[in-house]
């Protein structure tokens, strides 16, 4: 069963590929990435589902995998516990197969119990005067000739 929650995005297409964030709730999905947003639906029976998709450019950068900087995706996958897969094509480019794979993110609440120390900073016991003689060398450095 897909569940509501947020996803990485894992996307190719013959012309390339890349990564994005995607949130699925009550049938509507959002997300993002350096340079395009998606929006749209999906719907679920059991462990598969149907998705339409569009894609739309938010800031410049290198080309789109389809091709076209607005498109519609028609999608079909299954999704088994954490994963799902999808394929399908945009109307805009339909010689260009699309595949996605989601992974879902489980946000990891912190510990209602967990504890952290406070240390309080003494500027009196950092080491005073450092100057380009009392550094230590980069191990990666040789050492100056001797005069």
């Amino acid at each position: 069963m897909l569940r509501d929650g947020k996803y990485a995005a894992w996307f190719r297409t013959p012309r390339g590929q890349g990564t994005g964030l995607v949130d699925l709730a009550e049938g509507r999905i959002s997300g993002r990435d350096s340079f395009f947003t998606y929006g749209g639906s999906y719907q679920v029976d059991q462990q598969r589902f149907t998705a339409v998709l569009t894609v739309k450019r938010h800031a410049d950068g290198p080309p789109s995998v389809f091709g076209p900087d607005e498109v519609e995706v028609n999608l079909a996958g299954v999704c088994s516990g954490a994963m799902a897969t999808c394929a399908g094509m945009a109307g805009e480019a339909p010689e260009v197969k699309f595949e996605a794979t989601l992974i879902y993110s489980q946000e990891d609440a912190p510990a209602a119990d967990a504890k952290c120390a406070v240390v309080k900073l003494n500027a009196d016991k950092l080491p005073k005067g450092f100057d380009s003689r009392s550094r230590p060398r980069h191990p990666f450095t040789p050492p100056k000739p001797s005069a």
